[in-house]
């Protein structure tokens, strides 16, 4: 299994002019594998790049970026962090396939949500290719807001979750009809891609730990910090025998 995460901390002024901000971030922030931080559990990545007018001179010793931005949108930073990643995987499928002689194919589906019960994922896209002979499909969905369909031209089954908590799962069966259908013709099944959005999580564990201005404070600033997580291609691969 490969994982990899990319992150950035990207900033959005609304402001023609904006007065210097600090930015404090975990104090356990750690680059490199050697590296230790702070007195909690290590916030990991493998590397990080800064945009050019960030000043790093509070970096070293107490996590703080300083900025000054203009109005508009601004990446601060990006950082990379790949295999070893600190929680467990969002999701997991578990996938079943039987099929017979007559072409019937049968595709079990139970998929998985690892996160925590306060968390959850969004916009969940299940995309499965299908032998290039299917004629037609049916399928038994395990709650009423899910919905799949059959793309003819892509022959590929797109199954779609709108929301799903962490720690529940959710299934599909889907029923194929192959004419025909040959080993050549089952190779053809998947691999499953998994596209979706995560709300209030971040994969590598790094947080804001302040957001501060100089001049006059803005009410509550941390309200407008807001943490999301994009799958860019999270694959499962299907042995379908």
């Amino acid at each position: 299994m490969k994982t990899d995460i990319q992150g950035e901390i990207r900033l959005k002024s609304f402001f023609p002019g904006c007065s210097e901000m600090r930015i404090g971030l975990v104090e356990e922030f750690c680059v490199g594998k050697t590296e230790l931080r702070g007195y909690g559990t290590a916030v990991r990545v493998d590397e990080c790049s800064f945009h050019s007018s960030v000043k790093l001179d509070e970096f070293e010793c107490s996590r703080i970026l300083r900025v000054s931005p203009s109005q508009g949108e601004l990446t601060l930073m990006q950082y990379q962090l790949a295999d070893d990643i600190p929680a467990a995987l969002p999701f997991h499928l578990f996938p079943t396939i039987r099929h017979d002689s007559c072409g019937r194919v049968q595709v079990y589906l139970k998929l998985r949500c690892d996160l925590l019960p306060k968390s959850h994922a969004v916009h969940i896209h299940i995309h499965l290719p299908v032998p290039k002979t299917t004629l037609s499909f049916s399928q038994e969905l395990s709650s009423p807001e899910q919905t799949a369909i059959l793309q003819p031209t892509t022959k590929s089954i797109e199954w779609i979750v709108p929301r799903i908590q962490g720690g529940t799962q959710l299934s599909a069966m889907f029923k194929l009809e192959v004419p025909g259908l040959t080993q050549a013709g089952l190779r053809e099944l998947g691999p499953v891609n998994l596209s979706f959005e995560m709300p209030a999580h971040t994969c590598s564990g790094l947080q804001i730990r302040f957001l501060r201005f100089t001049g006059p404070q803005p009410t509550l600033p941390h309200r407008w910090v807001r943490y999301v997580t994009h799958s860019e291609s999270y694959v499962v691969r299907l042995n379908a025998g």
